[in-house]
């Protein structure tokens, strides 16, 4: 099972389109909603977001610590999930 993290905007219609593709393949993922975030929270989730994407662009999904795909990029999410 891979270890996925979704850096997202809960307005944002691409983060829902990743989140949508992910929950329709039955892919175990952590999302952050980084607008609905506050203060220290916030502050480090931004930071950690920073460290895979240094343009903060959104949605930005981390697989296993080792792959980051910026967007929503349905065959590059497949073969990196092995879906």
């Amino acid at each position: 099972m891979k270890k996925v993290k979704l850096f997202a905007l809960s307005t944002c219609g691409w983060c829902k389109k990743v989140k949508r593709f992910l929950d329709s393949h039955d892919v175990d993922y952590a999302c952050e909603d980084v607008d609905l975030l506050t203060g220290d929270e916030k502050t480090l989730c931004v930071k950690e977001l920073q460290r895979w994407n240094p343009r903060r662009n959104y949605p930005t999904i981390v697989i296993d610590d080792d792959i980051v795909i910026v967007g929503f990029h349905e065959n590059r999410l497949r073969e990196a999930l092995g879906l």
